[in-house]
């Protein structure tokens, strides 16, 4: 009770100086909001949440650059913060932005990908420096970023370098030395493979690479093996942290109004498993442990259901079903049997499935509650 007391006078006070108050109040309320949103987030509802999103956005217009990096603060360690506002001050100064681009996990990878493209450098450097740095994202930096940001994609061995971003680099050491050296010690690559997709010039930097290449330490293969394991365990199978990281960025995609089939399919398109996942639980209004629930125990039937309930193709089902997060990998009957049951089930005799279970899992919970 007390909690919704503070939202109702936060809110009020932000009716009561729209327009009226000076800029210091504002920048105060503005500072307080945020304040008030990060102690009590994790008990809000999406409704509330979108409340916060909409005051935050406009009082963000109204403050100078002082107050908007102070709330830039508060909200980036956040698992679960305010999309629009969030993407707005990452989009900001780089004064502004910088906390968000190195601690924010609201942010997705699409988020950052349109900042690399937009924004300055010392976006992108600090982008680059993330704790982790998709491979979409590292293609981005390679191909916007100067020699600062790309100096530090390289060097960071949580940066994901895919084969795209790695023939361009290659490209550009031939102007630039500088990035042989880093490419050298980067961990974990496999240049052999590269080959076939190099012109001449590109081959001739990697030769000088193979040429010389210093005998590897054991720390340094310890460091190698460190990064593929993670990289495999990041791409098999659930896990948790994964999980919660893309239920917090789909929950941003609600708040921005931008939650839709487009994103769900976009998800399978680029092979966001747990997004994927995430995103079906969050249009179907279910809660997240029940959709976790079905990827441990293998229940394909209902995930037949529910993406027939949304209005997925097959072709768009197959790939969904493909790149889910299930606890162990699908056989390939188990995928092909799905496939056919998925194309078999029409959309309203799903509907009424699903209705049916909704109405079994609340009398459940009500026989719960009563005992």
């Amino acid at each position: 009770m007390q909690n919704s007391g503070e939202n109702a006078s936060a809110f009020g006070s932000f009716r009561a100086l729209d327009g009226d108050g000076d800029g210091a109040e504002r920048e105060q309320l503005f500072q307080n909001m945020a304040r008030l949103f990060s102690a009590v987030c994790d008990r809000c509802s999406d409704d509330q949440v979108e409340q916060y999103d909409d005051v935050l956005s406009q009082l963000a217009d109204l403050v100078e650059v002082e107050g908007r990096v102070e709330v830039a603060k508060l909200l980036a360690p956040l698992e679960r913060a305010p999309g629009t506002v969030v993407v707005k001050l990452a989009n900001d100064t780089i004064e502004v932005a910088r906390p968000l681009l190195e601690f924010s996990n609201v942010l997705s990878d699409d988020d950052l990908i349109d900042i690399v493209g937009r924004k300055t450098e010392e976006h992108r450097v600090v982008i680059a420096g993330r704790e982790e740095v998709a491979e979409r994202v590292g293609d981005a930096i390679v191909v916007h970023g100067d020699g600062p940001s790309v100096e530090r994609l390289i060097c960071n061995d949580r940066a994901e370098l895919g084969e795209t971003a790695l023939v361009r680099l290659l490209e550009k050491s031939q102007q630039d030395p500088g990035l042989v050296e880093n490419l050298r010690n980067r961990a974990g690559i496999d240049w052999q493979k590269l080959d076939a997709k190099l012109d001449e010039a590109s081959r001739s930097v990697l030769r000088q690479l193979r040429q010389n290449e210093m005998p590897a330490d054991e720390h340094t293969l310890g460091q190698a093996r460190e990064v593929v394991y993670n990289r495999l365990r990041n791409k098999a199978g659930f896990n948790a942290s994964s999980w919660r990281v893309a239920w917090n960025q789909v929950k941003v995609l609600g708040d921005r109004k931008q939650l839709d089939l487009a994103a769900l399919n976009r998800f399978a398109r680029f092979g966001y498993g747990h997004h994927f996942g995430a995103a079906m639980a969050s249009l179907l209004h279910l809660k997240q442990q029940v959709f976790v629930k079905w990827l441990a125990s293998q229940d394909y039937r209902a995930v037949i259901v529910a993406g027939r309930s949304l209005g997925l193709s097959v072709s768009e089902f197959e790939a969904g079903l493909n790149i889910l997060p299930w606890r162990r990998e699908p056989t390939p009957e188990e995928m092909e049997n799905s496939v056919s049951r998925f194309a078999a089930l029409s959309r309203d005799e799903a509907h009424d499935i699903f209705d049916l279970w909704r109405r079994h899992e609340a009398r459940s919970g009500e026989r719960v509650n009563a005992a």
